[in-house]
Parts: structure tokens; sequence; C-alpha cells
């Protein structure tokens, strides 16, 4: 836990049991790729680092936190890079010697191997075109999130930006987390053209659907570059992009005009404005100082009613999985106690087909109607904290891990006595905290809801077409399944079951 703030920028150095609090001024305003790099050879080549940015350094709401140098793997959203800042925290870099220590090594690693197995053979495509190799599927059952969340249909355009389109033309090889039998990261270069020498961690699907269609931009090679800026200036992609589609509106609206932009054109696809745009939030320069905290803040400033297409919740901006097409991540969005965020429940995947035998889910639902989504949501965002706490990659449960083989892991791990129901139940205990602390900032079920876009608008084609979802209704579900009151917060009976009374 770090608690206060240094009067001058610094870095945290722990090297095994050794912790070293470092100058860092002369790693201020540097971006995150030069940072690892130098904070590297002042310590150890071998070092993990995570730093922040220009972005961070300026406080900006949509700041990450990066992690990897070049491979730009980022804590990405919340503005976890602005708490760095105001900080004058620059870094964590961090390298360790010793090995952990299992209750049954042989017994984990036996498990692990056939886990991997499975894992790697149900995630091939993943493997090969990373993350954005279902655009294509998107587009088609009405997913894929269009000129700001507007459009219902792209097929025109989403060939052009998928994980295929990607292997053949800039993709050089791709890289893994720690141990992952995976390996969805994406490294590109770019050989031709006004780009040409950009090379490094190429843009996942979120990135490559906010800066694509959500700006109605097609060109794969400009989406590379805004994602390699967003990297280096520590800036998450989803908020960003959201943010830079948000000033496009606004200039189709008349709300913005030249003056306000810098000269910038913010027609939509303007692939030229979309890159200075994104350097100037960044920097917090001209318009991107009004940009830079995200959409909710923008709006606030721009007044002219333009609330009613910032799509956020609780100031966080929505990832790109249209809940119009998949009713339960409405009120997975709604209810995340982040924000408008798709990891805390991912109910998307059953929907879509995947299933969880350990946890009874075994037929998906109708992924266009309300009925019957509270109590998945609540035990799909359950499931989906424990792989925080074990420090899981969430991937793996789509490939087929549930929470049986959690439990096995962590028996085998730390020598405990953990079955499914413990593990869905601690999982429960960490989101019902996360409520309360959200609760004594004031979330309640007033905060539990959908921008306008999401409510009454719904998409005019595609196969999603006319679909809204029934947020009342499967809230109060919900609130039901989890043991809360109407007004959203957790009933002293609920905290009581849950070893939470005392908070």
């Amino acid at each position: 836990v770090v608690k206060g703030r240094a009067e001058e920028p610094v870095y945290i150095w722990i090297s095994d049991q050794e912790v070293e609090i470092r100058p860092a001024a002369h790693l201020w305003g540097l971006d995150t790729h030069e940072t690892a790099a130098a904070i590297q050879d002042e310590t150890d080549p071998q070092a993990q680092v995570a730093c922040i940015g220009p972005a961070g350094e300026r406080l900006s709401l949509m700041a990450s936190v990066m992690i990897g140098g070049t491979d730009s793997r980022a804590a990405g959203r919340g503005g976890m890079g602005a708490v760095m800042g105001s900080k004058n925290l620059k870094a964590v870099a961090v390298r360790g010697t010793s090995k952990p220590e299992y209750f049954d090594r042989q017994g984990l690693l036996r498990s692990v191997r056939q886990a991997n197995a499975i894992i790697r053979d149900n995630s091939l495509a993943m493997t090969q075109f990373g993350t954005s190799g279902g655009i294509i599927t998107t587009e088609q059952v009405g997913d894929m999130a269009i000129q700001n969340w507007r459009l219902g249909s792209w097929k025109e355009g989403a060939p052009k930006i998928t994980g295929e389109r990607m292997a053949e033309t800039i993709l050089t090889g791709n890289y893994h987390c720690h141990a992952c039998p995976i390996g969805c990261g994406r490294e590109i270069e770019i050989t031709e053209g006004p780009l040409a020498g950009l090379q490094g961690s190429g843009p996942e699907y979120e990135t490559i659907i906010g800066f694509g269609p959500m700006c109605l931009n097609d060109d794969l090679e400009s989406i590379a570059a805004m994602n390699d800026l967003c990297n280096r200036y520590g800036l998450d992609t989803i908020s960003t992009s959201g943010t830079v589609a948000f000033a496009m509106e606004a200039w189709e609206k008349g709300l913005l005009d030249s003056e306000d932009t810098g000269g910038l054109d913010l027609s939509w696809g303007n692939t030229k404005s979309m890159i200075q745009l994104i350097e100037m939030i960044g920097r917090r320069e001209g318009l991107g100082a009004a940009l830079a905290d995200g959409t909710r803040a923008a709006a606030e400033r721009l007044d002219a009613n333009s609330i009613e297409f910032a799509v956020q919740v609780k100031g966080l901006e929505l990832p790109y999985h249209d809940p119009r097409a998949f009713t339960s991540m409405a009120l997975g969005y709604a209810t995340a106690n982040r924000g408008g965020d798709h990891l805390e429940t991912m109910t998307y995947w059953h929907e879509y087909g995947k299933e969880w035998p350990d946890m009874g889910y075994v037929d998906p639902p109708d992924k266009l109607s309300s009925e019957g989504k509270g109590k998945m949501v609540a035990d799909f965002q359950n499931f989906m904290q424990v792989f925080n706490g074990l420090g899981l990659c969430k991937f793996i449960a789509k490939a087929g891990v549930g929470p049986q083989l959690l439990a096995e892991w962590t028996n085998l791990a730390l020598g405990w006595d953990w079955k499914v129901e413990d593990v869905l139940s601690t999982g429960e205990r960490t989101f019902n905290l996360k409520r309360l602390i959200n609760a004594r900032w004031g979330i309640s079920r007033k905060d539990d809801t959908l921008p306008p876009r999401m409510l009454s608008h719904p998409r005019p084609s595609g196969s999603a077409q006319g679909n809204l979802p029934h947020l009342g209704k499967m809230l109060h579900e919900y609130y039901e399944a989890r043991g809360w009151s109407e007004d959203g917060l957790p009933t002293p009976e609920k905290l009581e079951e849950l070893g939470l009374s005392d908070l």
C-alpha cells in the first residue's frame, strides 16, 4: 500500500525482500516504453516494470498503469494511472529470485499441465488471430459498437480490421504472459506507407472496435498507430476511443467547431485528426484538456445535452459488447463496481453458447431476452471475482476452466479444502465488500443504470435490430438474487451470512 505523496517524482524498486524509493525526476515526461527500458537499465534487465506515461502524470482519469514495456499490458480501466501520478509515483519495478512454495507442488503441476492442454486446444483461434479473431461474428450478431453506438451494421468495414486481416498484413508474431498456454498478444510491424517503421504491441479487440467502427474507421494500420500512442502515453484504449467517438459526434452536431478543436476536422473516420486528438488528450493540451477525464466530464463541460451521447456508466465508458444484443451485459454494466465494465460479468460468453456445468449453466439463454438474467449475472460476477483474487486470466474461463478446477488448484497450492461453493461464496463476499465501499461514497440503485442510448435507442439494423434491455425488471431480479434491498444495498442479513456484518 502506497500512502501519501512524494515531494518529487520517484519510483519504487523491489528486489526480493529489499525495497527502495528512488528519484524519478529524470523519468518524468518519458513515455511508458522509455520508462520501462530506463528503469531496467538502472536496476535489472529482467525487472518487471509497472509505470505511468504522460497521461498519468497529468492526472487524466483515463490514465492506465502499463506493464511489460513494449509488450504493453495494461491495468487499463478506472484511472489508476492518475492515482500514481497524484502521488508522484512514476513506476514500481520488481525483480524476485525466490520460487513460491506449494502444498503439493507435483500435484499442482500435473493438474495445470492437463488443464493447459485443454485450454490450448480450446483457444487455437485466439492464439492464431488474437482477441480480434471474432470480429466478423461480432458484427453479425449485433454486438459491434458502431459510430458511437448509433448504427446496427457495418458489413463493408468489418472484414478490413479483423485478426485474420492483421495476420495477413502487419502481424509478425505473438507473445505470451508468463506461463500462458494461449499467447493472444500481437506483435506487429508496418513496413510501407505513412506509418512505416511502427512496430511493437498490436491492438486487441476492444482497441480495434473503439478506434475502428466506433469512429467509422476501417484502416487497420491507423488503429495500430492509435494503439501504440495510447500505450506510450498510458491511456485506456476503451475510454480514449469512446471519448474520441463522443467528440466526433459533438463535431457532427455542431457542438464543437474548428476553433474548439485547434483546427482539427473531427469528421467520422478522419484518422489523421484522431491520431492528433489522442496526443492532445495524452498531453492535456487544447481540446484534449477537456476530454482527458472521459465522456461524462467532457459532457459536463460541453453541456448542450451532450450527456445524451456520453456512453458511460458511473463515469466509465462502456466496453465494446452491446447490451442491446446481449441483455445480460446491460445488467452487468449497470451493477459492475467500477462502472461500465465487461470483465466483472462476462455473461455474454454464456449467451454465445459457452457452458459451465459445475456452475449449472449448460443451456445458453436467449441473448435478446431480459427474462431470468438477474441470478445469472450475480453468479457470474461472483465467479469472475475469484479470477482477480487468484491472479488468473479470465480467458481460461472461456476455454473451459470452471470453479471446480479453481478449487482444485487452490487446494493443491495452499492445502485448503475448497469446494465449488467455497469458490463462489468467496467471490460473492468480495463483490459485496466492493459494493459496501461504493455505498460509503453514495452509490445505490440510482447509479445502477445505463446511458440513454442503451435504454431508449435500439439498433436500427442487424440481428439485434429493435431490441432494448428491460433494465428495471432485471435489476429487481438481481437485487433479490443478491439479497440486497430495493435501493441496491446489501441487507444486514446478507452481510451476516457473508461474515461482513462488522463493516
